[in-house]
């Protein structure tokens, strides 16, 4: 049986991975610039956002629509044992990296899990469980085995799989 995360994100858990790794763009959803790679200027000394309970009246609607699928906190805790960049400046690009990884990993965890209720021929099933294995191995992630994942087959795996699922939906 394959492990399914914890898909909830849990922002107490994790080093404020989006407002570090993620790019924005003055507009309609964020009231500045904010290259990808360095921190919101609205980080507190904790990583908390300083206008976390206005987010939307300050300009940042795009903060609350964002979500990690638990991805942050499961970077922060499991691959990197708690420690933050903020602590630790040599692990922020590492850090950013397996957060990128780790995101798209959620994401297809979520599809496949989605697409479980579909009723699947055995062999779209077969595949499905075989790709959920991929995303939601039973051993915890390390940066190595992210940075395996991203470089093996199962993202053009699973991008060549969710097509074909369209005459099941």
């Amino acid at each position: 049986m394959t492990r399914i995360p914890d898909m909830t994100s849990d922002c107490a858990n994790c080093a404020a991975l989006c407002c570090i790794a993620l790019a924005f763009d003055e507009g309609e959803d964020f009231a500045m610039d904010k290259p990808a790679g360095l921190p919101c200027p609205n980080l507190d000394s904790e990583l908390g956002c300083q206008h976390y309970g206005h987010l939307e009246a300050e300009g940042f609607r795009g903060c609350v629509l964002y979500e990690c699928h638990g991805a942050g906190q499961r970077v922060t805790q499991e691959v990197f044992g708690g420690q933050t960049w903020r602590e630790n400046p040599a692990i922020t690009g590492p850090m950013i990296e397996a957060f990128s990884t780790m995101r798209r990993i959620h994401d297809g965890i979520e599809l496949l899990t989605v697409s479980e209720r579909l009723d699947l021929p055995d062999s779209y099933e077969a595949e499905r469980e075989a790709l959920l294995a991929l995303y939601a191995p039973e051993a915890d992630w390390t940066e190595e085995s992210l940075a395996a994942f991203a470089q093996s087959d199962a993202p053009r795996r699973l991008a060549a799989f969710l097509p074909r699922l369209r005459e099941f939906v």
